[in-house]
């Protein structure tokens, strides 16, 4: 192109210049949480909208599961924005008979234990296993599968009698439409190529899975034994690439020399024409098979290290999306502020655009006589931090599954109204009191604070959560844990500048390597005012002023090659103490003359 024309002879040349840009609404309650489950990957965060993709994802809890997944279940009941990490011990002084070993094929020997945590994992490791079948995430769940499958024995024929007899007497053959046999894409290959199909049915044979002994989780028909094949569609068949791209229970490795398998499984069809026979070695019995899974063991309480190495994952801003961070309940004073710190680290000083949502230890408030000293003595350690906000309780919640009561940390749950505040209302407005702050689902406290004791809490940046007889369970303050006096004391703030800080910021990131002139810097202060004056008449700024000209964008600063907006803000404040006066009069009194005679009450 020209230097200053557009083109080199007469034309009419359109271009097009956008200038709609707005400050990007930005998630402000997508909130992470990291627990010990069942069943699910480990190190993953995962993505739970409601409880039935929790059970799906992590597994129905037994007893010794149960906290944390009620703990996430409670925040659900206000928000499907939950991200779940799954955590097992990684500790070196972990005992490793105690790690949660997946479960494997009962033929491999049963001290050669295999650990896959997820997807990356098997990856990493799939060419030094040895066994066929791999459970597909940890824990002695998968002790309970059994992989049956159905094909062609060596010296039988798809079309013989005693084939269609076998298949009849299968115990699963109600589940496929028709005996396998030879696939339409091996018929196509060059030479000999029968007998490459099989069915295939994941089991739960012990019922731990389902509930129900012998329930069928997955199955596979006409799957082919043949690497490369193809169904008519095109679609991929080999059973390694099908089992491992769908299965949600197992990852399959591949056939191994296994006597439990034909000669030529997993062999390509050769391409000289001597062609393979798919049932050759064949030595199972009436042409089925069949393996039960064992030696997976389930997880041992989480340490310290656990979840600070999980929480790790959240530490990138460029890599994960998150608003708020869940901090486990620790039983232990020290392991709880030792968690807790660490995560208001990763909120304040690492990412400084989330906060943390922190209970007391368990041990300091359930079932003890004096909660609030207790309490105290573990919160006045927590970090001095306007990204932390901390409750006082654990909430006695009802485990449908086990028939049992049990007592969470109340964080998560007070997470959740945080997010349903934002959802309702904005982060802007306080998440505290009867018409935000109600606790769902809950039967019980630790403790029900009185008034003293909620002065004694509130002023050390501990929210109470009370119990009111006919009004219900209620977050009774909204503070963070920031100790000197401040507007970002208070949570509404905090999140209402985290939210306006983002959204500006990702806004700003399109003003890189444009020129620091009037024209850029108007554009500027174009996209920011109207995300103010929106958030202004919902009630959360009483007003600002955005400065982005040649007094804050000195010839210094542009030579730096630098554009900087100041962005002045006062912020709303939400109503901590109400006096209500009551003044009697004479009866004649005017009551004008009164307020107006500067008597002061």
């Amino acid at each position: 192109m020209a230097l200053t024309t557009p083109s080199m002879s007469p034309a009419v040349v359109v271009r097009e210049f956008d200038l709609t840009g707005v400050a990007p609404n930005v998630e402000t309650s997508l909130s992470a949480f990291v627990g010990a489950f069942k069943w699910g990957p480990v190190d993953v965060p995962t993505r739970i909208q409601n409880e039935t993709r929790l059970a799906e994802t992590f597994g129905i809890p037994d007893a010794r599961h149960a906290v944390d997944y009620f703990s996430c279940n409670q925040f659900l009941r206000y928000s499907g924005n939950l991200i779940v990490s799954r955590q097992i011990p990684t500790g070196s002084a972990v005992d490793s008979d105690d790690l949660p070993y997946n479960s494997q094929g009962s033929f491999t020997d049963s001290d050669s234990r295999l650990l896959v945590k997820n997807e990356e994992h098997w990856e990493s490791q799939e060419t030094a296993i040895t066994t066929n079948f791999v459970a597909k995430y940890p824990g002695d769940l998968g002790n309970s599968l059994k992989i049956q499958w159905f094909g062609v024995e060596d010296g039988d024929s798809e079309s013989s009698s005693s084939h269609l007899n076998n298949f009849l007497n299968w115990n699963q053959n109600l589940l496929f439409d028709n005996v396998p046999g030879t696939s339409d894409w091996a018929k196509n290959q060059p030479g000999k190529n029968e007998n490459d199909e099989i069915h295939l049915a994941i089991v739960d044979s012990d019922g731990l899975i389902s509930g129900t002994k012998g329930t069928v989780l997955e199955t596979y028909a006409f799957v082919s034994v043949a690497p490369g094949a193809k169904t008519v569609d095109g679609g991929d068949n080999y059973i390694k690439t099908v089992i491992n791209n769908s299965s949600n229970y197992v990852w399959f490795k591949d056939w191994n020399g296994d006597v439990s398998k034909g000669s030529n499984w997993g062999t390509n069809p050769p391409s000289d024409g001597t062609g393979v026979n798919y049932a050759d070695g064949f030595s199972w019995s009436n042409d089925s098979a069949s393996v039960t899974m064992a030696g997976g063991k389930d997880h041992i309480a989480l340490d310290t290290g656990d979840y600070m190495q999980a929480f790790d994952a959240y530490e990138d801003v460029e890599e994960i999306d998150i608003q708020i961070l869940i901090a486990p309940g620790m039983n232990s004073a020290i392991d709880q502020i030792t968690v807790v710190n660490d995560l208001a680290g990763i909120a304040g000083t690492t990412r400084k655009d989330c906060m943390v949502v922190a209970s007391p230890n368990r041990a300091a408030v359930v079932n003890q006589n004096d909660p609030v000293t207790n309490t105290l003595n573990t919160t006045n350690r927590f970090s001095a931090s306007s990204y932390l906000a901390v409750d006082n309780n654990y909430l006695r919640v009802y485990d449908k599954y086990n028939d049992n009561y049990i007592y969470i940390p109340a964080a998560s749950t007070t997470a959740g109204i945080f997010a349903l505040t934002d959802y309702n209302y904005g982060p802007w407005w306080s998440p505290a009191g009867e018409r935000r702050g109600e606790y769902a689902g809950v039967t019980n406290l630790a403790y029900s604070p009185s008034k003293t004791e909620r002065d004694e809490l509130y002023k050390k940046g501990v929210n109470p959560i009370v119990q009111f007889p006919g009004r219900g369970t209620i977050l009774f303050g909204d503070k963070t844990k920031l100790a000197r006096p401040s507007a970002f004391d208070r949570i509404n703030v905090r999140r209402l500048f985290l939210a306006i800080e983002k959204s500006i910021a990702e806004a700003a990131r399109n003003f890189l390597f444009e020129f620091n002139d009037e024209f850029t810097r108007s554009e500027f202060v174009a996209i920011v005012e109207p995300l103010l004056r929106e958030i202004q008449a919902r009630r959360g700024i009483q007003d600002f002023f955005v400065q982005c000209d040649e007094r804050n964008n000195t010839p210094e600063v542009i030579d730096r090659n630098e554009l900087v907006a100041s962005i002045f803000v006062k912020p709303a404040r939400s109503i901590n103490f109400i006096t209500l006066n009551f003044i009697a009069t004479r009866t004649g009194a005017d009551f004008e003359e009164i307020i107006q005679s500067g008597i002061q009450f």
